[in-house]
């Protein structure tokens, strides 16, 4: 779609200095810093020079060095400190125990405490004390470099406050806000405990974003109605996706046993028990399917999860857990797999979700089993493009029946490759619409 004549003519007639403003950059990895590595690698070649601020000394759980790659020359990366409150409670702890039992209560107590200080004290988040600094910063360099265009990418949310005080420093600046999850609905928001007085001062602060920012986006129908109705404005969609050049050298293995692969976080808020309540009985049915069978979770998942399955003699048989890997080999571990799967029950507002994961599944064209709310965006799209229907958790007969015809077509060689035309959810194609976004500021 993207011929050298069109992106020519765009590097001819359309040139422009953008700022993109992220917490989460490489060699950070996982799916956040994703999204917009791969809009400031694909920009250049529509005629936007990206500038890029992100924190010097971030605190992040997943490394991946090999994503500096996608980096292109044009952009300009700038590297600014960071004073950030994590490690304080481990500090505490460690200080004032002096045995294992009082330092697993201390501890306990230490986090409870942390987590309500995280809701009800640190407004939006605890990279709020990046915000002033920052703003100091950027206010001046803004001008020296004859920038105009300023893009804030979100959580930590905090990062949108920079772009609301640089743009009451000067009105004429055109700040575009995006919003990867929720900010006042949010889920995990919910664990904080927040007192009422805390929610209202989140939900403040979001709605002068809303309100104040030029353009809002966000990644999914759901949270775009959801910020439609919060905003009382029109809220830009644009997807995650996947990268074409990600799997220029992609191939499929047949694999030794009928590989289940899910693929990055399983955070303590996203439960696969139900599908594993599904397996487990599938393979106590079928003595073939339980010695033919292994669930691979590739990433980190929650400790919980780890014990609900290492409890059960069944399940620990045939499941696998694997540290995060680097987006590369993330790709070549996709090949080796029979079915992909994507877990979205456990959430609250599960239905919205549209996993990074889920466009690169798309890119391999396995059959995908997912598991979550009915209806749900990530079910329309999945019909929309040929794959199983969403599966719900409550129906362990449904999964068993859709696990069985999988298991039956890897079996017989006969695993049906999809060819559906994921070309909407293509990165370059993203990048496309965010130019159009762009065009109309």
């Amino acid at each position: 779609m993207f011929d050298c004549l069109l992106l020519t003519a765009y590097r001819q007639f359309f040139e422009m200095k953008v700022l993109i403003i992220a917490y989460y950059w490489p060699p950070s990895g996982g799916s956040g810093v994703q999204r917009w590595l791969k809009f400031v690698k694909y920009l250049p070649q529509f005629g936007v020079t990206p500038y890029v601020f992100t924190p010097e000394n971030p605190s992040f759980d997943v490394r991946d060095d090999s994503l500096l790659a996608d980096v292109p020359h044009e952009a300009e990366i700038i590297h600014f400190p960071i004073w950030e409150p994590y490690g304080i409670g481990k500090k505490v702890v460690g200080k004032s125990v002096s045995n294992a039992t009082s330092a697993k209560k201390s501890e306990g107590v230490v986090k409870s405490l942390l987590t309500w200080m995280r809701g009800n004290l640190l407004f939006p988040d605890p990279r709020i004390f990046w915000v002033r600094p920052s703003v100091q910063f950027l206010d001046s360099f803004l001008r020296d470099n004859q920038i105009d265009v300023v893009i804030t990418t979100g959580p930590p949310h905090s990062v949108h406050l920079i772009g609301k005080r640089l743009k009451k420093k000067n009105p004429k600046l055109k700040w575009i806000a995006d919003f990867r999850d929720p900010w006042s609905e949010w889920g995990m928001l919910l664990s904080f405990k927040l007192s009422k007085w805390a929610l209202n001062q989140h939900r403040h602060m979001e709605r002068s974003v809303l309100t104040q920012a030029n353009r809002i986006i966000t990644i999914t129908p759901f949270y775009q109605r959801q910020l439609n109705r919060l905003s009382g404005r029109n809220i830009d969609l644009i997807t995650n996706g996947f990268d074409d050049a990600d799997f220029k050298d992609f191939s499929l293995e047949r694999t030794h046993k009928f590989i289940i692969r899910h693929i990055g976080l399983v955070n303590p808020t996203c439960d696969p028990r139900p599908f594993m309540n599904a397996i487990k009985a599938l393979a106590e049915m079928d003595d073939n399917f339980r010695a033919n069978t292994n669930v691979i979770f590739t990433g980190h998942v929650n400790a919980d999860f780890i014990t609900f399955v290492q409890s059960d003699d069944v399940l620990a048989s045939i499941t696998i857990f694997q540290a995060s890997v680097p987006h590369g080999e993330v790709v070549r571990l996709l090949g080796q797999s029979s079915v992909l799967l994507l877990i979205l029950t456990g959430y609250k507002d599960g239905e919205g979700f549209l996993p990074g994961k889920l466009f690169e599944y798309f890119a391999t064209g396995l059959p995908i089993v997912s598991v979550g709310p009915l209806p749900s965006d990530a079910g329309k799209i999945l019909v929309d493009l040929g794959y199983n229907a969403m599966l719900d958790g409550k129906n362990l007969e449904a999964i068993q029946s859709t696990l069985k015809k999988e298991f039956a077509a890897w079996q017989t060689n006969s695993v049906e490759v999809k060819h559906a035309d994921a070309n909407a959810f293509s990165r370059k194609q993203l990048t496309f619409k965010l130019m159009q976004l762009l065009q109309s500021l």
